[in-house]
């Protein structure tokens, strides 16, 4: 008898990115992907990714962002929709849940960590 497809599907990486250990675990749930990328060890702000369909316009999709815990900055959401987007995009635009904790946040990092989220794909 095999052993049966898990209900929830999740996987984990710890990398170093910019000298600053990284961790990140992606969690495919049935509505939404959850993603927690972490450089101190904690969920850090909850950010909500979702796609906004414009009637006019359906081949470029748009992208709202919301925090839902944590600090409300101008920063947060430009991370935020840069990691997330591409991850709604391959998951058939389905809303991103993001927690971010991060000691750096340079354009550099962000485009590396976007390659550790790679790695633990799941949807």
């Amino acid at each position: 008898m095999s052993s049966p497809e898990p209900i929830i599907r999740s996987r984990q990486a710890e990398r170093e990115v910019n000298g600053v250990s990284t961790q990140v675990v992606c969690t495919e749930f049935s509505n939404y992907i959850f993603i927690v990328l972490t450089q101190y060890g904690k969920i850090g702000t909850l950010v909500s990714v979702t796609p906004d369909s414009r009637a006019n316009d359906i081949s470029t999709p748009t992208f709202s962002t919301k925090v839902l815990l944590g600090k409300d900055e101008p920063l947060i959401h430009v991370c935020a929709k840069h990691l997330a987007t591409f991850v709604s995009q391959e998951a058939g635009n389905r809303p991103v849940l993001l927690g971010l904790a991060l000691k750096d946040s340079s354009l550099d990092t962000i485009t590396q960590m976007k390659e550790v989220i790679k790695s633990c794909q799941v949807w």
